[in-house]
């Protein structure tokens, strides 16, 4: 909400100030809170400074645009908020704004008047820019109008607040001079400092030589007192504050990798909950201040109450940080902090900000703005200012538009300053913060001075120092030139001096390893208080250019390490250790300076004191001192040898194309650059390989500065432009580490055996357990059986359960493999997740320290074991899972990954790595645009750094070729060309395309210039569509080596649209050490549905694999073992061909040998198994958010091989036809739902319903069996129902169109169930539904078998029933029981059915037809039903003869006598009175 005051002018009215109120400040919407509300309160204006112009350049910043640099208005403000009534149409409809007169408030209600004293010293100016040079130079104070010296104020006249304009013209006539004695004797202020020139530091800045004299201003102020606001907001801040600092420490320690960061957070949030429980014990003072408004009040309550919250939360995360938390709960604990922060803010102002102005010629030249809070004292230590009574460094700036951008960049001064802000009675203590050692120099001379503030104090102590400025390089640093690099040298500055480090050119990690000495250094003070508190370094970056001055690139702050005079040059201060120090540009970051400061103090023996500074003696670096021993790292000579291996996906640069790359390495001013690419549309790789640079590193490796690639293209006449450049900020992970000769699949002495025979599974346990290195230990792994197997153990089976049987091979398809791998898979989550958690709790275990420790040990040492053997069961199934408890149908799985391969396989950078190219010299206008949109190309290549005597175990090997360093055994990088295969197995969870909520996907495939689209095979209206297509490219690499897979949405009419899509980088796999180029099955077949897939056999990969990897092997022999290098694997020496034949073959040991791989010492790695992985789809018009998966795998058969056979068909199962025959014979005991017309005897008139669920609409009814009186029915009667079935997927598939307007038809997969229900038949009202069972034809309750044993629980499940399916049994018969909810909604029985299920092939069906209902063919004889079930009006006296002679017998007699009684009492009665008469008179 805005509020503006305005000058009335007839022109147009000039805003003079503006407030913006944030409504989320002054209301709280939660469960406990408040509407907006706000005051009675001032609130304060800022502005631009006053300066009667006719154009006001800083216009803007009245009208709220940007920080305000001057005061400019108070206003006294009340809001408040009501509900409207809404059934009001005149109050909701209007939308005038109504202005009417406010009630006056009493003067008191913002506040009782009080007098406030500022006070601030200027101890050192400095940094002061070239163009201020020249004239002298004062600095301002003002605090409100008070000291301001266009419109000062001076005190109210009486105690009454009067609105400021009022007060101004007053002012002028009393303001005449500073320094006139007020009445009584009471202080004057002095507001600006004495002017003075400055003097030169260097070409850039001037200093105010200040020396021993340092000028004071103090002002006094009279304002209303709310310093409450300003200290609880100031409590908030210190623990905000605290709070902060702890988590750039605890980021600093995981970033260097320091141990223990959890402990450090721990503390941080013992410290925060402390924080907490200390602002609810002092915000809740001086309650019972009458000017607290309603906002005050609430804000109170909900500020508690959040602290209260945090400060409980804090606890409760403190107790939940674990070493692999940490980064989790530090994100937690950050929200913390912005929460803080945002409540820290007070909406309602009591004091101006302080601003403090340089003027130069009379003219105001740059401002700092100093929040008064801040600078606020109070008796209470947490409660005071984070600045008051301690000297600050501020840097002032440019006012408005001016201080924004790279101009507005510079400092245009650096003020060491003092301030104190208080009431006037407090204010004895004003100077407590200074450093010692200082007179008082006041104003005048006479008498009661002592009460007067200084107007400077004069310096009697000072201190001789030496700064040492060990500079050792920066990184990371902003590209200034075109070329992507910059010329940077540093510039230091120390009170009233500066030196620069040496220009360097061509670089953006430039190691300066000097040592700047700043001599003669006087500082003013107490030698104590300085080494407690240095004053500050600042080290700006610069760009040198040939042209004009020099570009600023960046700035930094530091504080020296402080060594007296006293104290030795020592451990563990000194030699001081380098540190990083973040560069800021503007906001942004823009690199780091690894450097140490000291300051040594010169004793009374002078120099001669201080260390020495023994560098090396540099000769040929001139007067340039290098970074001393102790401090610099201890530096080796590393080799970097460098992988060229080619470019791709270079975007334009200028309009112009990428023609003639080349790539240039550069790292610690040291360098190499790659061969020219001369053609980089024919072939964008290089034709020399390898090349290498040394370089000097430091041994830390944490200390190792960034490598830069760049990537250039050469025009014609020696001119290049840079196309992009990638910083590798850390080495790390390229460092060589020779192998751990100790681990044990080092181990070459003994030989290993692998078996691989399949062996009963409890075997298995104790020969593994045994497994050691060096012991010929037995590793017995379960490979699938072969088929004699199988036939065993069909036999056991047959005997433990007769259920389930082994799968047909003739029935098995690619799906089957596929559907048993998905539970595998998601039985493996499963595993994960509890293994994670019980990771989680061993953690808890090992953090309790003390005598819970030592219990617990016993138990840990149980836990390896138990590991062990859970390791062993992994090895079961080649997918790494344990056997599932159920016996699973054998049938071979493949693994299915249910993220990218490239995850699992790390991207398959195992020797060749992607480096994403990013634009070069980004303008301060793109720093918003994202990663993806500066990324102009990738490199390919690698990196590989060793300390420089090449390492032996390299140099010493067989076939060692010097010219490939480290980079033994690579490919050619030659074009190549490639037969890609592109399996696509299904998606799911597409985003939905069409305004129905549906898509209809189709797959599109490009590779270089092939372009597949598979328009016509769109599925329709479907989100998890089941492709099942392979699609055959060939492609050459590198030219063709990205894949996108896409899938598209068709329409009709326009142009269809990209759901999504993957991009999978062909080149990076085909070459990958892993081997993803065909997939490694489980088992090896050469028929059936698990055919080996790739053109070369096992042994011949096995061969090949042994002789690229320099291994010893393969040793065939006797049949069923193969030795490669120390490793034996054993395993099933035959196979079977289609025709039952068995031959030896030494293809299933080879095979073991490859599934592992990663066993064989020195080249093992995982190889890529058969295997389907589920990509992510993306679309770039909404980055980040996934629109739906994609299953697929991609195989790659290098086209000068042998060809590879078809490929698989994968393509979706046809659904089988069937014919369900059902026979409804009886029903029993329904209840019982019509009350009789005439007799109200209960009856019910029974027929059965039945359908296939998804096929409601051919539902089927038998007829009616009327009149039922016992519930029971009779009917033989037949339903017929055709459908189309998945056997693997256990569903029933129905098409058909959504609604009339549908293109085409939609498919739909549903459980194969059966619904049967029984109704009552009415003539003239809707029939009445009585029960119901649902029977899943996969898994259904076996009928009982008469009506008496059939009971509720069989469908509800609470007894065990054995499962049938209709799938085996194909015929069944039985008794099952109806259900239906009663009022309660509980369940209850209604009847039993007796029915038959018969299921039958649409073949068997077509050869032995039969009727519907009763009819031919295979008639059904009519049912016998009782003659009451002829309506009674058709045959009335049977009916009622029936009725009378049996139901009603004995109540009809007892009417009967009943009527007879009644008779005689009426007689009895009626002839009574005529008696009487007669007795009477005795007639």
């Amino acid at each position: 909400m805005k509020v503006q005051i305005r000058d009335s002018d007839k022109v147009n009215d000039v805003a003079i100030g503006t407030h913006f109120i944030d409504l989320r400040k002054i209301s709280n919407d939660g469960d406990k809170g408040f509407l907006p509300t706000l005051g009675p309160a001032w609130v304060n204006m800022y502005g631009s400074t006053r300066n009667y112009t006719l154009l006001d350049e800083h216009q803007d910043l009245n009208e709220g645009l940007g920080e305000g640099v001057s005061f400019r208005a108070r206003l006294m403000l009340g809001l408040a908020v009501e509900i409207l009534d809404t059934s009001n149409p005149e109050l909701t409809s209007s939308t005038e704004v109504q202005v009417e007169q406010a009630t006056p408030v009493s003067d008191s209600c913002t506040g009782k008047m009080e007098e406030f004293f500022l006070f601030g010293a200027f101890l050192e100016a400095s940094m002061i820019d070239r163009k201020n040079g020249d004239k002298p130079i004062t600095f301002e104070v003002t605090i409100g109008n008070y000291g301001n010296q266009v419109d000062g104020m001076s005190r109210p006249q009486r105690p009454r607040k009067k609105e400021s304009g009022d007060e101004e013209e007053v002012d002028l006539i009393q303001n005449s001079s500073d320094d006139e004695g007020d009445e009584g004797g009471d202080l004057v202020s002095v507001s600006s400092s004495p002017p003075m020139r400055p003097q030169v530091t260097d070409r850039n800045y001037f200093h105010l030589p200040y020396l021993d004299r340092k000028p004071c201003i103090y002002i006094k102020s009279w304002w209303q007192d709310q310093r409450r606001r300003l200290y609880n907001a100031n409590i908030m801040d210190r623990i905000a504050d605290k709070l902060e600092e702890g988590l750039n420490d605890v980021q600093e320690m995981i970033k260097t990798e320091k141990s223990y960061p959890e402990r450090r957070l721990r503390g941080v949030l013992e410290e925060l909950s402390c924080g907490c429980y200390r602002f609810l014990s002092l915000a809740d003072k001086d309650q019972s201040q009458s000017s607290r408004t309603r906002l005050d009040k609430e804000r109170l309550k909900s500020c508690m109450r959040e602290l209260e919250s945090m400060g409980q939360q804090a606890k409760a995360l403190r107790a939940q940080v674990k070493r692999h938390t940490v980064r989790d709960k530090l994100k937690l604990v950050q929200n913390i902090l912005q929460k803080l922060r945002f409540l820290a803010d007070e909406p309602q102002h009591s004091i101006p900000d302080v601003f403090i102005w340089m003027m130069s010629n009379n003219k105001r030249i740059a401002y700092a703005r100093v929040p008064s809070k801040d600078v606020l004292f109070s008796i209470v230590e947490e409660e005071v200012g984070k600045d008051c009574a301690k000297v600050k460094t501020l840097f002032l700036k440019l006012p408005g538009k001016r201080g924004f951008g790279s101009a507005g960049w510079t400092v245009q001064a650096k003020l060491e300053l003092y301030l104190w802000l208080g009431l006037n009675k407090q204010r004895k203590d004003f100077l407590c913060g200074l450093p010692c050692g200082f007179e008082e120099v006041k104003a005048a001379q006479g008498l009661g001075l002592q009460s007067f503030p200084p107007i400077s104090l004069c310096y009697t102590k000072k201190q001789a120092f030496q700064l040492r400025a060990h500079m050792y390089q920066a990184r990371s640093l902003f590209a200034a030139d075109s070329s992507g690099l910059s010329d940077p040298f540093a510039r230091v500055f120390f009170i009233t001096q500066s030196q620069c480090t040496e220009v360097l050119n061509e670089t953006l990690c430039p190691t300066w390893d000097q040592m700047l000495v700043f001599d003669n250094l006087e500082l003013y003070g107490e030698a104590h208080e300085l080494r407690d508190d240095p004053p500050i370094i600042v080290i700006e970056i610069y760009d040198q250019d040939t042209m004009g001055k020099a570009d600023f690139m960046g700035r930094t702050f530091a504080k020296p390490v402080v060594k007296m005079a006293d104290e030795d040059y020592c451990p563990p201060r000194f030699p001081p250790q380098l540190e990083y120090y973040q560069i800021y540009r503007g906001n942004a970051t823009a690199g780091d300076l690894l450097a140490a400061f000291e300051l040594l103090q010169i004793g009374p023996a002078g120099k001669a004191d201080l260390p020495p500074i023994n560098g090396p003696a540099d000769t040929d670096r001139g007067p340039i001192m290098p970074v001393p021993l102790g401090i610099r790292p201890v530096l080796s000579k590393y080799r970097i040898e460098v992988l060229f291996w080619g470019l791709r996906d270079l975007k334009r640069v200028n309009l112009a194309q990428v023609d003639r790359p080349r790539v240039d390495i550069e790292c610690a001013g040291r360098g190499v650059q790659s061969s020219l690419i001369h053609n980089y549309k024919k072939n964008p790789n290089f034709n020399t390989l390898v090349k290498w640079f040394e370089v000097d590193l430091p041994e830390n490796e944490l200390l190792h500065p960034p490598l830069n690639i760049r990537v250039v293209d050469c025009r014609a006449f020696g001119r290049y432009t840079l196309v992009g450049s990638h910083a590798v900020s850390s080495l790390r992970r390229f460092i060589y580490r020779p192998p751990d000769r100790s681990s044990p699949n080092w181990n070459t002495t003994g030989e290993i055996v692998i078996n691989m025979e399949p062996e009963a599974p409890v075997k298995k346990l104790e020969t593994m357990v045994k497994l050691d290195a060096s012991s010929d230990a037995v590793v017995k792994v379960d490979v699938t059986e072969e088929e004699k197997d199988k036939k065993k153990k069909k036999k056991k089976g047959t005997a433990e359960e007769p259920e389930e049987e082994e799968p047909d091979e003739s029935m098995l398809d690619w799906w089957s493999k596929y559907f048993a791998s998905i539970d595998t898979m998601k039985e493996h989550l499963k595993h994960q997740e509890v293994a994670a958690v019980d990771a989680e709790d061993k953690e808890e275990m090992d953090s309790t320290e003390g005598p819970k420790g030592h219990m617990k040990g016993k138990e840990k040492a149980k836990a390896p074991k138990e590991e062990k053997k859970k390791k062993v069961q992994n090895h079961g199934q080649g997918q790494g899972l344990e056997v599932p408890e159920k016996k699973k149908p054998k049938i071979d799985e493949l693994k299915v990954y249910p993220k990218e391969l490239e995850t699992e396989f790390d991207n398959f950078e195992d020797w060749l790595h992607t480096f994403n190219l990013l634009r070069g010299k980004i303008g301060d206008d793109e720093d918003s645009s994202t990663e993806e949109e500066r990324i102009v190309g990738r490199f390919k290549g690698s990196l590989c750094v060793y300390k420089v005597p090449l390492p032996e175990d390299i140099s010493r090997e067989a076939g060692y070729d010097p010219t490939y360093g480290m980079f033994q055994g690579i490919p050619s990088n030659d074009p190549i060309n490639v037969l890609v295969r592109v399996y696509v197995v299904r998606a799911t969870d597409l985003h939905p395309a069409d305004i129905n909520g549906k898509a209809d996907p189709y797959i599109a495939i490009r590779l270089g210039k092939t372009d597949i689209r598979d328009k016509e095979n769109y599925i329709s209206k479907q989100l998890n569509p089941v492709f099942g297509k392979s699609f055959d490219i060939e492609a050459s690499f590198p030219m063709e080596s990205m894949l996108t897979v896409a899938v598209y949405d068709w329409d009709l009419v326009g142009t269809d649209d990209l759901i999504g899509e993957t991009k999978i980088d062909l080149e990076n796999r085909y070459y990958s050490k892993h081997r993803a180029t065909c997939g490694i099955a489980q088992t090896y077949s050469i028929h059936g549905y698990n055919i080996w897939r790739d053109p070369m056999k096992p042994t011949q990969i096995l061969s090949q694999l042994c002789k690229e990897g320099k291994v010893d092997g393969p040793h065939f022999g006797p049949p069923g073992r193969v030795k490669v290098a120390n490793r034996v694997f054993t395993g099933p020496s035959e196979i079977e061909d289609e025709n039952g034949q068995r031959k030896t073959t030494d293809e299933h040991v080879a095979l073991a040998a490859l599934r592992h791989w990663e066993d064989i010492p020195r080249v093992g790695c995982p190889l890529v198994p058969e295997h389907v992985e589920t990509r992510p789809l993306l679309n770039p018009d909404k980055p980040g958010i996934e629109q739906g998966r994609l299953e697929l795998w991609v195989d790659m058969f290098p086209m000068d091989m042998p060809a590879p056979g078809t490929p698989l068909d994968i393509s979706p199962r046809k659904p089988k036809k069937y014919e369900l025959r059902v026979i409804v014979w009886n029903t029993d005991e329904v209840v019982l739902e019509d009350d009789d017309f005439f007799t109200g005897e209960k009856s019910s008139d029974i027929f059965v319903r039945g359908w296939l669920k998804g096929q409601q609409e051919d539902k089927q009814d038998t007829d009616v069996h009327y009149h039922s009186l016992t519930g029971e029915g009779n009917f033989n009667w037949r339903y017929l129902f055709p459908f189309d079935y998945l056997a693997a997927e256990e569903k029933i598939v129905i098409s058909k169109k959504e609604s009339m307007f549908s293109w085409d038809e939609t498919e739909y997969k549903i459980p194969a169930r059966l619904t049967l229900q029984i109704w009552d038949a009415d003539h003239f009202s809707a029939d009445d539904f009585l029960g119901a069972i649902e029977l899943d034809l996969n898994r259904f309750p076996r009928g009982a078998k008469t009506a008496k044993q059939c009971s509720m629980e069989m469908a509800t499940g609470e007894v065990e029933v054995p499962l049938v399916s209709i799938f085996k049994q194909k015929r069944v018969k039985g008794w099952w029981p109806l259900l239906a909810r009663n009022e309660n909604d509980e369940f209850e029985l209604t009847g039993k059915v007796e029915a038959e299920l018969h299921l039958l092939t649409a073949e068997e069906a077509e050869k032995n037809p039969v009727g519907l209902a009763r009819n031919e063919p295979d008639p059904l004889e009519k049912p016998n039903r009782p003659d009451t079930a002829f309506v009674w009006f058709l045959n009335p006296l049977k009916s009622i003869k029936y009725l009378i002679c049996t139901r009603y017998k004995w109540l009809i007699i007892k009417i009967v006598l009943a009527l007879l009684g009644l008779l005689m009492l009426a007689l009895f009665l009626y002839s009574l009175p005529g008696y009487m008469v007669k007795k009477l008179l005795g007639a």
